[in-house]
């Protein structure tokens, strides 16, 4: 569509002198827009199902999350699991609200370190939201404790892992191999 806009336009130019000419170019022009307009919108709405994917399915989430994955079926009421190669088990909840693929909200717990299991649940929220051409990716994540150690453990995580989404996105490759610091990201 691009190319032939191009053209199109090229033709309007050359057949300036020629009022008939301009409006059969222009009808086309016009057509030609269009379709490029449902193209993008297209491209956009596969990007945020991209971006859906990437945090709901397993074989993508070992690329970017420390070769771990998450299992469940995304549905409210729904189990979920997060388990790492290193130590299998390592956080479990419930989905309390989904709406695919804008936003998913998980009751979280520490199954790993018993210190952070004894917090007891946590709270994340994971909203894609369409701003023009891009997709936002927001995650809040929370815990009613005040100063709890679990937060301070996840807020250690979360910027590798999304600086890794980012990146696994854009270019289809994570950055470098998230999996080598597993330990950081529990052990913090």
């Amino acid at each position: 569509p691009i190319g032939a806009v191009g053209l199109l336009a090229e033709a309007l130019q050359a057949a300036s002198n020629e009022p008939e000419q301009v409006r059969r170019f222009a009808k086309r022009l016009t057509k030609e827009s269009e379709r490029l307009a449902r193209i993008t919108q297209e491209i956009i709405e596969l990007s945020r199902l991209q971006a859906a994917d990437a945090l709901t399915k397993p074989e993508f989430q070992k690329i970017y999350w420390f070769g771990g994955h998450q299992e469940s079926d995304w549905k409210k009421g729904s189990s979920w699991k997060m388990f790492m190669p290193q130590h299998g088990l390592t956080d479990s909840g419930e989905i309390l609200e989904s709406d695919p693929p804008n936003r998913v909200v998980i009751k979280w717990r520490n199954e790993f370190r018993p210190s952070l299991k004894e917090e007891g649940y946590s709270r994340c929220v994971m909203e894609l939201v369409q701003e023009a051409e891009l997709t936002k990716l927001t995650i809040t994540h929370t815990i009613e404790k005040e100063n709890a150690q679990f937060i301070q453990a996840v807020s250690g995580g979360w910027p590798r892992i999304l600086s890794s989404l980012q990146s696994y996105l854009e270019t289809g490759r994570a950055h470098g191999d998230t999996r080598s610091a597993p330990e950081q990201a529990h052990n913090g």
